[in-house]
Formats: C-alpha cells, structure tokens, sequence
C-alpha cells in the first residue's frame, strides 16, 4: 500500500520550533514446544530476586486460563543484538503485571521463541506455529518487518493479536485488525533522517541499501525528503538497481560505485552487512562523519571497529530514550533471568508497552483470549480520550472503576491510529564516539 501524508515535527530536546515534513509512505496441529523450562500445571515463577520474576509459560497453558505472551524475536540472526532488550521489554512487563495481580483471575507468563532473520523463513515460521498451536494471547514480535511478512497471515488468521515492537514498513500500516506495531512506520523515521541530511548541508547521496522492505522502504522516504529539499540521490536510488541481497559478504563493488558518483553523504541501510561496508569504506578513503545509519545498524561497534573508525558518523533509532529508572529496570530483569547485562536497549521500551497495553485491554474486555484484546487495544492506548496512567497497577485502578484510560508508557508513542499505528512516536538522533559507541544527541517527535 502506498500513500502520503504530512508529519510535524517538535525538536524536543533542542527546543526548536515545529517543522512540518512530508511523509512518502509506501497450520500445523504439531504440539505447543515451550521454553526450556520444565513444564508444571501452572506458570511457573522463578523469582531471582526480590523485585523480578521470570514468568515462564509451563505446558498445556492457552489464553483460555492465561495471559500468554509468545515472543518471536532475534534471537539468533543479523538483527540478534535487538533479542535482549526486546527480550527484556517482555519479561519485565509480565513480572510487573503479576506483581500488580495479574490480569482479572489470570496470571501472565512469557514464552520466547526465536524469530531468526529473513534469510531463513523457516525459523519464524516454526515459531509461528508453536504460537498457534499453543493458543497464545499476543504474540510480541518480530523485530523484522520481512520476518513479520513471513508471519503475519498465519498469526492473524488463526487469529492472534500480533504486536511488533520493532517494524517499520510502511507496507504493514493497516495490514489487518489483529496486527498492531509499538513503533512508527518508516515515513517518521525517514523523515527524520532526510531532514538530518539535508540539515547537515548534503546535497549529493548515495545510498548503499540491501534489497529488503525495510531498507528500500526507508531509502525510498529519505529519498523523497532529500529530493524535495533540492537535493539528488547520486548511487542506490529507487529504480537504479543497485541494492544489494541481503546476506552479501562482500562490498567492494557497491562501495566503488557509491564513491565514483562523488557524493558528498553516503547512507547505510543494512543489518549485520554493516560490519564489512564500514571497513571498505575505510579502505576506500571515506570520510566517516559523512555516513548516516539506521535501526537496523545504528549500534555500538566498540567491539568490531578500531578505535575511531565511525567516530562522528550518526544514526537514527524510532523510539523515545526512556529515563535512567526505566533502563535500569530492564537490566535488573535481564541480569536476573539471563545472568548478563545488557549493553542496548533499543526497542526494549516498545517491547514493554506491547505487553502492558495487551493486558490492559484483557482487563478492560473482561478476558484474555485474542479477540477481546484486539477490541480493546485502542481504547487503552487513548484513542477514546481517557484518563492518563503510566503503570499497569494506575491504570487497572481505573479500568476498575469505570474509566476510560490513555496508557502512556515509557515508548512515548500515542494512541494507535485507524491504522493500529502510533499515532506518534519519538526518533533518537545518535552520533558515535571515538570508541565507536553511540551518543544521543537530539530526539526529534513525529506524527503520521
């Protein structure tokens, strides 16, 4: 689906006033195969310490006694540093909530299960049949808009609440009743990047872009921006062919041809390719300060890259930067349940807010199965106009005492559109350091 519409922007770091962008959008009956927990009657509590519970889903549960939260998520594949805080986000929104009483009768326990990468479908696909097959309430996940393409007919037929933390593609905007997403769409984040662009004084761009619904759809927003600014994509524009297939190892031909069109900026749109790009553009006398990235590779390299190498460079993440407390929280949980700290928490936050406003639409539905969450998740999120909460235990209050609520969590996002969108979202502008570590440098709000 293609379509465009306006964003206004507030620079709400910096200060500045408004700015007005425009968007370019464009079965299996095998048994429920749990986590690796030994299976009991109930779910099981594991509590590590005295403020998190791990949650787990013991066999035999469904949404007809349980709130079951099924997470498809990188576990393993190019996007794998995006599991633990998504991982994290789940985990620590089921312990909340059970801490605060469940949902109505009903305890809520986790499952994770990898999504894997696009490269081989038949990895989600697995877990989207164990999620089927184990009548899960929500499934949160996958990261990858690809992976959730594989998906995403096989979870919302049966149906399922499907909710990504992590997708951008403008293709997903309205998909189907029963699929929701905690992050905004590429037209926010890729205005956002174009503007970032433009601002920094580039005129000629190339692109270095894997062929995949999350890069060309990105690259094809920015595109937009940075060509109504007066600006030209120079190498990897929309109709050039240049994109490579995901997966690729090498880089010298694309990075060769990039330089030979003598941009003056070059964009980064890949995964775990971004680990050999980067070097041959250092080989190839590249200027970092003038690369620009994404979610998919805005990370911290200071264990891949020499000292320095990407000092200067920057990137774009969707996502509010929660406070410190909210951050803490997750690595509390993480380090209770996996026994290691986190070292990024990208979409942790959205994959907290999935869970939570989930299980407030179950409280407000009177039930945990699927069909009554998908009705209710809306109007939790505040597209009725209710009354502002921040914690599960604030807005159950309500719920309880007849209120209509608007769930404001540590995301930021806004209430979900009639496309089950944020109707708002924030963008993290990063800028990496000498160590190759990221930096948070502005945060830009955007609304489709």
């Amino acid at each position: 689906m293609n379509r465009s519409t306006n964003a206004s922007w507030l620079k709400v770091m910096a200060g500045a006033a408004a700015l007005t962008l425009t968007l370019t959008a464009c079965g299996s009956d095998s048994d429920d195969d749990e986590t690796a927990a030994d299976p009991t009657d109930s779910p099981e509590t594991s509590e590590t310490t005295d403020d998190y519970t791990n949650d787990q889903c013991a066999g035999g549960t469904t949404s007809a006694d349980t709130f079951k939260v099924v997470g498809i998520l990188p576990l393993t594949g190019n996007l794998a540093f995006l599991g633990p805080p998504e991982v994290a986000g789940v985990g620590l929104a089921v312990s909340d909530i059970n801490a605060a009483g469940g949902v109505g009768d009903a305890d809520a326990c986790n499952q994770m299960l990898d999504s894997g990468d696009a490269t081989d479908a038949s990895v989600a696909n697995n877990s989207a049949q164990q999620a089927i097959a184990g009548e899960a309430s929500v499934v949160v996940g996958a990261a990858s808009s690809s992976v959730t393409q594989n998906i995403v007919d096989a979870l919302t037929d049966a149906p399922i609440v499907q909710i990504s933390p992590a997708n951008t593609a403008v293709a997903l905007s309205g998909y189907d009743d029963f699929y929701f997403r905690t992050a905004p769409p590429d037209g926010i984040q890729g205005d956002a990047l174009g503007n970032l662009i433009v601002a920094d004084g580039h005129q000629r761009v190339a692109f270095i872009v894997f062929n995949d619904a999350y890069g060309t759809g990105l690259r094809d927003v920015t595109q937009g921006v940075i060509e109504n600014s007066g600006g030209e994509v120079v190498y990897g524009a929309k109709g050039g062919g240049q994109e490579f297939p995901p997966a690729q190892t090498s880089f010298s031909a694309e990075v060769s041809g990039a330089l030979a069109a003598n941009p003056d900026a070059i964009v980064v749109l890949a995964f775990d390719e971004t680990k050999a790009i980067i070097p041959e553009l250092g080989a190839q006398g590249w200027d970092m300060t003038k690369i620009y990235m994404t979610d998919g590779n805005t990370s911290s390299y200071g264990d891949d890259f020499d000292e320095g190498t990407l000092e200067g460079a920057k990137g774009t993440i969707p996502g509010n930067d929660p406070d410190e407390g909210f951050k803490d929280r997750l690595n509390g949980w993480y380090e209770s349940a996996e026994g290691t700290t986190l070292n990024d928490y990208s979409y942790g936050a959205e994959s907290y807010d999935a869970v939570i406003l989930a299980a407030l639409a179950a409280v407000k539905g009177g039930g945990t199965d699927p069909e009554t969450i998908q009705a209710n998740l809306a109007d939790v999120s505040g597209a009725s106009d209710g009354e502002e909460c921040t914690s599960y235990a604030d807005c159950v209050e309500l719920l309880d005492g007849g209120s209509e609520i608007r769930y404001t969590g540590p995301s930021g996002i806004g209430p979900f559109d009639d496309e089950n969108d944020p109707s708002s979202a924030f963008v993290g502008i990063y800028q990496y350091d000498n160590e190759n570590n990221l930096e948070l440098v502005d945060t830009v709000e955007g609304a489709k």
